[in-house]
């Protein structure tokens, strides 16, 4: 195979890697019911200034399946870092001793685990319009190496290779999606 239809593969492929990368860390802040550390990965505090992650400024543990408990490294945050969580709606009330902040995840009812199965649903097409897009940037790149001496049957064997990878990458993405699924209705 030509050397830049090959270079093509390589950059459809580490974009598609992007792209998976971005669904799974897209579903993870979908909560399932379990206290994940992950819940707060979006939440940012505002630290002398600077807008810093909430992982930045605190340790943040899960003790148990329904408890995350965060401990910021300055006990001046406790505040700023509640009201960030509030901010943030992410259906969990802080609960600040002074010393930690305890967020108790409620578990999910029949009706918000169906909607969660949406939201994981709409996440998992985004991945996969995102794989078809980097399928098309690829074959259009590799359709105008004709004009660089590519053969037309390499140029079909390039887009060919691209759709191999494609079909590949979208697997993933139902994989990832069918496991969240899963674990969103597992009570």
């Amino acid at each position: 195979m030509n050397d830049l239809i090959q270079l093509q593969l390589m950059d459809a492929q580490s974009a598609m890697d992007r792209a998976i990368d971005h669904c799974e860390a897209e579903l993870t802040k979908i909560r399932a019911g379990k206290a994940s550390a992950g819940m707060l990965d979006g939440i940012f505090v505002d630290y002398y200034g600077a807008s810093t992650a909430l992982s930045q400024v605190s340790s943040i543990n899960t003790p148990d399946a329904r408890t995350i408990v965060i401990q910021p490294w300055e006990k001046s945050l406790l505040t700023v870092i509640e009201k960030a969580i509030q901010v943030a709606n992410i259906g969990i009330n802080p609960q600040n001793d002074g010393i930690v902040i305890r967020l108790v995840v409620p578990p999910l009812t029949e009706e918000r685990r169906k909607d969660l199965v949406k939201k994981v649903k709409e996440e998992a097409e985004r991945g996969r319009i995102t794989v078809r897009n980097i399928r098309k940037d690829a074959n259009t790149k590799i359709q105008k190496l004709k004009g660089e001496g590519v053969s037309d049957d390499e140029i079909k064997t390039g887009e060919g290779e691209v759709q191999k990878l494609t079909d590949a990458y979208i697997i993933k993405v139902d994989k990832h999606a069918e496991a969240k699924e899963k674990d969103v209705m597992t009570v």
